[in-house]
Formats: C-alpha cells, sequence, structure tokens
C-alpha cells in the first residue's frame, strides 16, 4: 500500500510539473517582450524638494494663529501632484497647491498653527501626499507657547 501511495505521489508531482512548463511555452513571446520593454524603462518621478522642511515660530503667546509658508520646488522629471495634505493635530491647517507643478517651478505649502489651549513647547507634522516615488512627505512645525497669564487683576489675597 505505501509503494502505491508513493508511486501516485511520484505521478502527480510529474504531471504538475509539466503543466507549468506546458504553460510558459504557450506565453505569447511578443507580450513577453512588450512587458519586457515596459519594465526595463525607468520612470519619471516629479521631486518634492523644500527650502526647509522644519521652521521655528520661536515663542507666542497662546490664542495666536501663527503662519509659515513651506516653499518647494519640482526637481523631478515630471508633474508634481500634491493630492493631500493632513496635520498631526486639529491645531494646525495647511493648505497647498492644488495644480500641477511643472519639473522646475515652486509650489507652496501654507501652515497655520492656532495656539489657542495650547501651553508650553508644542510641535505639529504635516503629512503630505503626492506622486513623488515615495508618495509622502513630512514637515514639522514648532513653538513654544506662553500660557494666558487667567489671574492678571485679581486681587492678591
Amino acid at each position: 500500500m505505501r509503494k502505491f501511495m508513493l508511486a501516485i505521489v511520484a505521478i502527480a508531482t510529474l504531471s504538475l510539473t509539466a503543466c507549468k512548463n506546458e504553460a510558459l511555452e504557450k506565453v505569447d513571446q511578443s507580450k513577453k517582450e512588450i512587458a519586457e520593454d515596459r519594465d526595463s524603462k525607468e520612470q519619471s518621478f516629479p521631486v518634492m524638494e523644500f527650502e526647509e522642511k522644519e521652521f521655528d515660530f520661536g515663542t507666542v503667546d497662546e490664542g495666536e494663529v501663527v503662519e509659515h509658508t513651506f516653499v518647494f520646488t519640482n526637481t523631478g522629471d515630471a508633474p508634481l501632484i500634491v493630492s493631500n495634505a493632513t496635520a498631526s493635530c486639529g491645531c494646525t491647517v495647511p493648505t497647498w497647491t492644488k495644480e500641477a507643478v511643472a519639473p522646475g517651478d515652486n509650489g507652496e505649502m501654507l501652515v497655520k498653527f492656532n495656539t489657542s489651549g495650547k501651553q508650553n513647547q508644542q510641535m505639529a507634522q504635516v503629512r503630505i501626499t503626492g506622486n513623488t516615488a515615495s508618495g509622502k512627505e513630512t514637515l514639522r512645525i514648532k513653538a513654544f507657547v506662553n500660557p494666558k497669564n487667567n489671574n492678571a487683576g485679581s486681587p492678591v489675597k
């Protein structure tokens, strides 16, 4: 019985191997050449190069809304499209150049930071999604927020 099972396994293995080889031979040679040609070409991507990737607002007072414009250049070989930008917290709002940025041209990412309810050292990130090779870029802002003086004008006891 063992010999019989071993023989069946051997026959099944040979038939599966034969099917695989037969299927490979049936691939249309012209389609294979087209795929190889396509895969051998380097794809051009835009490159989002920033003048700066981090900005420090310094010391600001709680309640202020501060903003900074990050300027970027498309140093790649294809038009750059920023599809989305999200901040790590609701206190930070990015807006950006919506149209495609041609190779060699500049675009902007305006980042507004609302310090209401924030105190001391603050840091936020803006994650950018675009059609670059990596698909993602990150900007950072930071500030030291002086708390509001809620006791101003209160009599001293």
